[in-house]
């Protein structure tokens, strides 16, 4: 299993200088990645690993190749095929791409070490000591052990837009130190969950349970505040850019805290529960609505539910993403479709007269899809209307204080 740990790094001003200078060099290796990839013969190119080939050539022609990393150096090129393939990836899924472009400096704020070129020292205490080929050492702050069993596989060293730096570890873990995934056949049904993304709550389970909206009024009060005073700034200016760093801090913080917020849901799940079912939602055509646009973006639903697929790993969960269309409509008892205007809150079936709270039938659905994608099926003593919760148990945004817990 692959996954990554990411830290705040803090070089000295020369060593900061140092990285800026490797970074740009990488950046001008990619765009002549980009440049030999339109102008080459397609027997010379056309992967990362036939183009690593040609650095040689690169360092005799232009001497400043020389002076980063040569494993980084490939890492950069690769990660010009890596841009490419995920444009194949987008236009074979019916989606209008265009092509790769030049990357400017601003553009261009990251650096990977893969394989070789880094070492982690000094990790006894709360900091600890990074060191990479050519630049030297930068002390990052220690906040999480590395796990003995994982592996270093590659380290990337980030400047962010508010001139802050972070260090992520690329990790590697085999297989068999994670805890098996129950059965499906021995799954516990009585030990699943359906998950609506809700309107009035962020999630909605099958078994009753919500979990509120985090309230980022006063963020996004602040956020205003800060852009209001960076348009009064002369653009290009050192007060301008002093300013630019403070709007990107808020809204770094903003985006810190959804993700910190889905951290805990999603513990919590995986702890909870032996399979998850979620609705495998279209979120950029959501975004693209004119309505809520930007609470749907807060909501990171994608994000959530990759966050989900990556901690069933961790914890031996089942995750399925299931077909959302109709989850609202459809009744949870009989299976009747009855629209519903977005005001609605309630369901009431005219067909067999089942009522419940609208969120609490969808995740219903979801549940039902999601056992029946695993070709399971609710046990008989366990009708659908007796397992639909008759009350709903409000979990408090401000209630999800520690990782994995919700509160009692």
């Amino acid at each position: 299993m692959e996954y990554s740990h990411r830290y705040p790094a803090y070089p000295t001003q020369e060593v900061a200088v140092e990285l800026e200078r490797h970074i740009d060099i990488h950046r001008q290796a990619y765009n002549y990645t980009l440049y030999e990839y339109e102008n080459v013969g397609a027997d010379d190119i056309g992967s990362a690993y036939k183009h690593h080939y040609r650095l040689p050539g690169w360092k005799d022609e232009f001497p400043v190749f020389s002076e980063v990393n040569s494993k980084a150096l490939q890492r950069t090129v690769t990660r010009f095929y890596q841009n490419l393939d995920g444009l194949s990836e987008q236009k074979q899924n019916g989606r209008k791409v265009g092509k790769l472009k030049w990357k400017s400096p601003r553009e261009f704020q990251s650096m990977t070490f893969s394989q070789s070129g880094f070492e982690l020292k000094n990790t006894s205490g709360r900091h600890a000591t990074l060191w990479l080929s050519k630049i030297g050492d930068i002390k990052i702050r220690y906040h999480r052990e590395i796990p003995d069993e994982a592996d270093s596989k590659e380290v990337t060293v980030k400047k962010e837009t508010t001139g802050e730096w972070f260090v992520s570890f690329g990790l590697e873990t085999d297989d068999a130190d994670l805890p098996e995934n129950p059965d499906v056949d021995s799954l516990d049904t009585s030990n699943s969950v359906g998950i609506d993304l809700g309107i009035l709550n962020y999630i909605h389970t099958s078994d009753g349970k919500t979990v509120d909206w985090l309230n980022l009024e006063d963020e996004y009060d602040r956020l205003r505040r800060e852009q209001r005073k960076l348009s009064r700034k002369q653009k290009g200016s050192n007060n301008w850019e002093k300013q630019r760093q403070e709007v990107a801090k808020v809204k770094r913080h903003i985006k810190q805290k959804v993700l910190d917020y889905q951290h805990k849901i999603t513990t919590w799940l995986v702890r909870e529960y032996d399979a998850v079912f979620v609705e495998d939602l279209d979120v950029k055509g959501m975004l693209e609505q004119s309505h809520n646009a930007r609470n749907k973006q807060d909501a990171a639903w994608r994000q959530f539910i990759t966050l989900l697929e990556y901690k069933a790993d961790l914890y031996g969960c089942h995750v399925v993403q299931v077909e959302p269309r109709g989850t609202t409509k459809e009744c949870a008892s009989c299976g009747v479709e009855t629209a519903k205007p977005i005001w609605v809150r309630e369901h009431s079936c005219p067909s067999c007269g089942f009522e419940c709270d609208r969120d609490a039938n969808a995740a219903m659905n979801v549940l039902q899809r999601g056992l029946s994608e695993l070709g399971l099926e609710w046990p008989e003593d366990t009708p659908v209307e007796t397992a639909l919760p008759t009350d709903t148990t409000s979990v408090s945004a401000k209630r999800v204080i520690e990782a994995g817990s919700l509160g009692a």
